[in-house]
């Protein structure tokens, strides 16, 4: 289970689904000078940015992945894409590359070889936008996620599995999330079925609680709603997290619950890895 190679004949999915509702307007934990939503959408554009980059040999994109954004906010479940990828679903990443709703120029700390710390201008593509506006529909984006992916698994029998990576900040505000993302983990492929991992982020600096293997620990309903949605961690997963520095037992879930900034980025790196391994080990560049 959770092996088959990934190739441009034999490509996987990966789907991103974020909250904008209105509560995403307030300053992420003690990062007064951020915005959720701000943070959230930049980070976001550097997974995707990220997944152009593995995807690129010798100058030609690859599409190794398809790859969409679905966000929700008011009462409205749509594509997350801007510009010309403005209501589009799922898309292959040479279509990111095509599409980029703008360039902007920022700056990057970087070392000089001599000790010092200097900025260097970096063109970065913006694909999301930041926004935060009214309820959390969270249930209706699932629901949309799901017959995204229920045509997909039925075009792609061999591929490996779609992993749906969901953050908010907020409960549902459309009913109770398990069943609904229950049903996005019942989809498979011949590899094993949809990986769901589910990031929450809060205003407050309170205990993060990173993968957990059990709901004893959550504090609430909605904690243990989301982590009854998450997926059990793979093995190859698993090891993805530790590599990057996070400690996970046997039985631990793709489930984030307080996460503050580094544990957001965490989140997307170990939900992209796919095998946990460097991407040349685990896409066949010669296909």
């Amino acid at each position: 289970m959770y092996s088959s190679q990934i190739t441009r004949q034999n490509p996987t999915c990966i789907v991103l689904v974020i909250d904008q509702s209105r509560s995403m307007i307030e300053a992420f934990g003690n990062e007064d000078t951020m915005r959720k939503a701000d943070f959230v959408a930049n980070t976001v554009n550097h997974t995707l940015h990220d997944l152009v980059i593995r995807c690129t040999k010798t100058e030609e994109v690859r599409d190794y992945y398809h790859v969409a954004v679905v966000a929700y906010g008011g009462r409205d479940v749509r594509s997350g894409f801007a510009g010309a990828l403005t209501g589009r679903s799922l898309v292959p990443v040479s279509q990111l590359v095509e599409y980029p709703a703008r360039i902007e120029t920022r700056y990057k700390k970087v070392a000089d070889g001599t000790g010092n710390i200097i900025e260097r201008v970096v063109r970065f593509p913006v694909w999301v936008d930041a926004t935060a506006d009214g309820g959390t529909p969270m249930c209706a984006a699932f629901g949309e996620v799901e017959r995204m992916l229920k045509g997909w698994v039925r075009e792609h029998p061999r591929s490996f599995p779609p992993v749906v990576l969901h953050l908010t900040d907020g409960e549902s505000s459309d009913g109770n999330p398990i069943d609904a993302g229950r049903e996005i983990m019942n989809l498979t492929t011949n590899d094993g079925a949809v990986l769901m991992f589910n990031c929450h982020i809060s205003s407050r600096s309170t205990r993060k609680i990173e993968y957990p293997s059990s709901a004893n620990d959550l504090p609430d309903e909605f904690a243990r709603a989301l982590f009854e949605a998450s997926s059990l961690l793979p093995a190859s997963f698993c090891d993805a997290a530790i590599q990057l520095g996070v400690a996970v037992e046997q039985g631990a879930r793709g489930f984030v619950f307080n996460a503050d900034s580094s544990s957001v980025v965490q989140f997307y790196e170990i939900g992209t890895s796919l095998t946990g391994m460097a991407p040349h080990s685990w896409m066949d560049t010669s296909l």
